[in-house]
């Protein structure tokens, strides 16, 4: 199948919104889509990046199964003096273009010129990281590597990996958890504003694989704690592989998806992964469960090594 030419994002307005009474006290309501592009069936009729607005300050941006099977997801979440970009994309990915597209668009909208971005990750696998750099050298843009020590130094972790960090985007929070287990720099984004949680390839509809064990079950339990007591309105991870037919996910390399799950998951997915982490403990084995899968095994090498 041909790939797409390089075109402008579409904005997609269609969603759900929470309502107000949905909404817990002091959190900043959103809309999800109610469907994702994903890559066909016919690529010449896919734009390269569907983007979406959650609200007028966090975007979610899909790169195209055509322009790389992985389809990631990358956030854009924007406070009062910067801007955070979670992930580059995949594969040929021009993340940095988009990202320019819609700084633009936010600072026209609020009468600025632009605002600083810092650029960082979920972990360090190649499919997140692609985008990289585009965003070398441009100004105004901070870019932080998929690193334990650079994640250390930009969001002040104390203590690798049973301490927070945080990020203060001007008005708003954004805390950076510790997250190792997929891979030894991963971490997991908790935005205040609007109770979002996000969990990269840790937890989302699909393959979770696992390359450290013990270091994954302790990540989950770090995240089931920090969550106790806190709004979590959605889980956003990076990737749709599960389908909308329970159990059942998409195979490897697909680039097409008619029928695949919605994108948000809730906390109460979190503890049924930890349940499920804490009864195979002696032997760690792939359970299918109703809407993800626990994979204990090394990663397909288009995830890249872990051990990087």
């Amino acid at each position: 199948m041909p790939s797409a030419p390089r075109r402008l994002p579409i904005l997609i307005a269609a969603g759900a919104a929470l309502t107000v009474a949905q909404t817990p006290p002091g959190i900043e309501p959103g809309v999800l889509p109610k469907t994702w592009l994903t890559g066909g069936p016919n690529c010449l009729e896919v734009p390269d990046w569907q983007v979406h607005e959650y609200n007028p300050t966090f975007y979610i941006i899909r790169e195209s199964g055509c322009i790389n099977y992985e389809k990631p997801f990358l956030y854009l979440i924007f406070g009062r003096e910067r801007a955070l970009l979670v992930d580059t994309g995949a594969g040929a990915s021009d993340a940095a273009a988009v990202t320019a597209k819609l700084i633009a668009g936010w600072a026209k909208r609020n009468q600025r010129t632009t605002v600083p971005l810092v650029v960082a990750h979920s972990h360090g696998h190649g499919d997140h990281v692609a985008g990289d750099q585009g965003f070398a050298g441009m100004p105004g843009v901070t870019l932080v590597p998929a690193t334990v020590d650079a994640l250390e130094k930009a969001f002040a972790i104390a203590h690798w990996p049973d301490e927070a960090g945080a990020i203060d985007l001007g008005g708003r929070i954004v805390d950076v958890l510790p997250i190792p287990g997929h891979q030894p720099a991963h971490v997991a984004y908790y935005d205040r504003q609007t109770g979002i949680l996000l969990t990269g390839d840790h937890l989302y509809p699909g393959r979770l694989y696992i390359s450290d064990f013990p270091a994954y079950l302790a990540s989950t339990r770090r995240l089931v704690e920090f969550t106790e007591g806190k709004p979590v309105t959605h889980i956003l991870g990076c990737h749709i592989e599960q389908s909308s037919t329970p159990y059942v996910d998409y195979p490897i390399g697909t680039t097409y998806q008619p029928e695949e799950h919605s994108l948000e998951l809730g906390r109460a997915h979190l503890l049924e992964l930890l349940a499920g982490l804490e009864r195979m403990q002696a032997k760690p084995v792939k359970l299918a469960l109703r809407d993800f899968t626990i994979f204990p095994r090394e990663p397909r090498p288009g995830r890249g090594d872990p051990k990087k």
